[in-house]
């Protein structure tokens, strides 16, 4: 694949995930609008990096990490998401903390989540159209 087929993959798996976050909404699934918020960053992420060095990402799910490696600046709001999501991601990947977020995280919070990432995806998307 050439640069710019890497970089339209990346991205309708992010829209795909993004998709997928509020599809878990409407279901109920609390846990997983989070975690699939942190996929869809992720995967913006690693387009917008394709896009400006034309190589493969680095391999990581730290999002603060992936978006400091851009050498873009960015807003407290946007960098606290990328840290929030990351977070989630990881208490999500291990059982123990999974039944603890799951008592945590209430149609409020997804909510919340759900609607800091749609701005902070579409910032990002935006740097790269």
């Amino acid at each position: 694949m050439d640069k710019k087929e890497k970089v339209e993959y990346c991205l309708d798996i992010a829209d795909y995930d993004f998709e997928t976050a509020k599809s878990m909404l409407t279901s109920g699934r609390y846990l997983y609008v989070v975690f699939m918020c942190q996929q869809a960053i992720e995967k913006m992420l690693k387009a917008l990096y394709i896009n400006i060095f034309d190589e493969e990402p680095p391999r990581s799910h730290n999002l603060a990490f992936l978006f400091n490696k851009l050498g873009i600046g960015a807003s407290n709001e946007t960098m606290e998401v990328l840290n929030s999501l990351s977070a989630h991601y990881i208490n999500n990947r291990y059982p123990e903390y999974k039944s603890k977020l799951s008592t945590v995280l209430d149609q409020k919070k997804a909510e919340e989540f759900l609607t800091k990432t749609e701005r902070t995806y579409t910032w990002l998307k935006s740097q790269i159209i």
